[in-house]
C-alpha cells in the first residue's frame, strides 16, 4: 500500500515484455539512441520492468505496437491509487484523488509556476478549458476563503499537485481546499510527479488530458485516453461567452488593504469594462485608480458600450482562442476606437485589441503561466517581474504601421505589449493587477487614468 505523501510509479508496466521490447528495438544501445536516453537508463527499464510514458510514441512508431500494448490491465492499478491523469497519447499518471468525485471534461494540461495564490489561480476565468499542474509542491496550506477569488466559481477543470493537500494554517481560512473543491465540483489529484509533467509540456507542448477520480474506483484508461484525444483543443475555441457576465452591472470595491478592506476612493472617471472573463482584482484596481466601473458582457457591441458615455474602455482577460472571440469582439472594439475613446487591454483584451488593429495571434507551444515572468518595457528600459496566464500571443510581424511594440518577454522574446498613440489605445499581455503575483506593473492603471484625462 502506498502511504500518504509517497509518490507513485508513473510509468506503467507494459503487457509486452520489457526485455523483448528492448531486443525488438535492436538492443540497449539502439533503444537509447531512439529515445534520447543513456544506455544505463535502458538497463533500468529492464530491471524495473517499466518504460516512462514519454517514450511510448517513439517506441510505438519504431515497433508498430498499438497503444493497448502499453496500458495496464484493469486489475493492475497501483495500490493506494484513487485517481488518474490520462493524456491523449495514453500516458497515465496515477495518484490520490481529492475534491469532487468524477471525470473532468477533456482539457488542455498546463503548468503554473506561482508559489502563492492557488485560490486566485483556480478561479481565474482565463483557465477555462484547462487542467492546472502546480509546480509549487505545497498546495492547500492556506485553505480557502470567500475573499481571495477572482470569480464566483472555479474556471479550471481540475488540478494536479505533488504533495497531499495539507490542513490550512491561515487565520483567514474559512474552509480547507479539499472541501472547497468538493463544493465547486472540481476534481484534483495528488502524489503526482509534477516535475515530469512540467518537463513534458516544456519539451512537447501542452497535451490534451482527462482527470478521473471515480467514486467507485473503476478506470477505463483506454476510453479516457480516447476522450482526451478526440477533444479538438483550444485552437479555434471561443470560451469568453461561457465565462462572461450576461448583463451589465456596476462594480464596487477597490483593492484590499489592511486598514480599509476593499474600500475605493471617489470616482473621477467612468470606465466601461468589457468582460471576456474579467478577474475581480482588475476591476478592483480600476476602482482604486479612481474609476467608476461599469461591466458589460463580452458580446456587447460598440453602441452598447458607448451609451454609458465612458471616459475610457477596458478590455479584460479571458480564455480561449482570441481569433475565435475576435469574430464579435473586433467590430465592437473598432467602433470604440472610431469614437476616439481611450482603450486599455489586458491578456485576451490585449490580443483582441491587436486583432482590431489588423494584427494576428498564434498559439504558444507551452504558454506563460506564473508570477515570475520577466518583461522589458521598451519605452523606459525597465524590467518588470509580472504575473501571466496565456497560451496565445500577438504576432509582432503582423502589426500595422503606427502600432508600436512596447513590451517584450525576456523568456522567449514574444510580444507583451502594444500601443497606438494616435488613437490613445494600449495593452499588455501580462496582469498588472497581480493577484497573485508582484506589483511591478500596477502603475499601468494610473497610466490609463492619465490617458483619459
Amino acid at each position: 500500500m502506498v502511504e500518504a505523501g509517497e509518490k507513485f510509479q508513473y510509468t506503467l508496466p507494459m503487457q509486452t515484455s520489457i526485455a523483448n521490447l528492448i531486443d525488438r528495438l535492436g538492443g540497449p544501445d539502439a533503444a537509447a539512441a531512439l529515445t534520447g536516453v543513456t544506455t544505463e537508463a535502458v538497463r533500468k527499464w529492464r530491471s524495473g520492468n517499466a518504460i516512462p510514458s514519454r517514450h511510448w510514441p517513439a517506441i510505438m512508431a519504431a515497433t508498430g505496437l498499438p497503444m493497448e500494448a502499453f496500458l495496464e490491465a484493469p486489475d493492475s492499478i497501483p495500490a493506494g491509487a484513487t485517481a488518474a491523469l490520462v493524456l491523449a497519447d495514453g500516458s497515465v499518471f496515477w495518484g490520490r484523488g481529492f475534491g469532487a468525485h468524477g471525470v473532468s471534461q477533456p482539457s488542455e494540461l498546463c503548468f503554473n509556476t506561482g508559489m502563492t495564490g492557488y485560490q486566485e489561480t483556480l478561479t481565474d476565468p482565463s483557465y477555462a478549458g484547462q487542467i492546472i499542474t502546480f509546480t509549487f509542491p505545497h498546495i492547500g496550506n492556506v485553505g480557502a476563503n470567500e475573499e481571495d477569488v477572482e470569480a464566483a466559481t472555479i474556471a479550471a477543470r481540475g488540478l494536479v499537485v505533488k504533495e497531499d493537500i495539507s490542513a490550512p494554517s491561515s487565520y483567514r481560512a474559512t474552509s480547507d481546499l479539499d472541501t472547497w473543491l468538493r463544493r465547486q465540483g472540481v476534481p484534483g489529484i495528488s502524489g503526482v510527479d509534477t516535475r515530469a509533467i512540467t518537463l513534458r509540456i516544456r519539451d512537447a507542448g501542452a497535451p490534451n488530458a482527462v482527470l478521473a477520480y471515480p467514486a467507485d474506483g473503476r478506470f477505463d484508461v483506454a476510453a479516457l485516453a480516447e476522450t482526451a484525444a478526440a477533444w479538438p483543443g483550444l485552437d479555434g475555441l471561443d470560451l469568453a461567452k461561457q465565462v462572461s457576465c450576461t448583463q451589465s452591472y456596476n462594480w464596487t470595491g477597490g483593492t484590499w488593504s489592511w486598514a480599509d478592506g476593499f474600500a475605493a476612493p471617489d470616482a473621477q472617471r467612468t470606465v466601461v469594462a468589457v468582460d471576456y472573463g474579467a478577474k475581480r482584482n482588475i476591476l478592483r484596481s480600476l476602482a482604486s485608480a479612481g474609476c467608476r466601473v461599469i461591466v458589460v458582457p463580452a458580446t456587447a457591441d460598440a453602441a452598447a458600450i458607448l451609451r454609458h458615455e465612458p471616459d475610457g474602455v477596458f478590455l479584460s482577460n479571458g480564455p480561449g482562442d482570441p481569433a475565435a472571440t475576435a469574430a464579435y469582439a473586433v467590430p465592437a472594439i473598432q467602433g470604440v476606437i472610431a469614437a476616439g475613446v481611450p482603450i486599455f487591454g489586458i491578456c485576451l483584451g490585449h490580443q483582441l485589441l491587436a486583432h482590431a488593429l489588423g494584427a494576428r495571434t498564434y498559439k504558444l507551444t507551452r504558454g506563460h503561466r506564473g508570477a515570475n515572468q520577466p518583461v522589458k518595457d521598451l519605452v523606459t528600459g525597465r524590467v518588470e517581474i509580472t504575473s501571466q496566464n496565456h497560451g496565445f500571443a500577438v504576432d509582432d510581424t503582423s502589426l500595422p504601421p503606427g502600432v508600436e511594440v512596447t513590451h517584450v518577454s525576456l523568456f522567449d522574446g514574444s510580444n507583451e505589449g502594444i500601443a497606438y498613440k494616435e488613437k490613445r489605445v494600449f495593452s499588455v499581455q501580462y496582469h498588472p493587477e497581480a493577484s497573485p503575483g508582484p506589483s511591478d506593473s500596477a502603475h499601468l492603471f494610473h497610466r490609463f487614468v492619465e490617458m483619459m484625462g
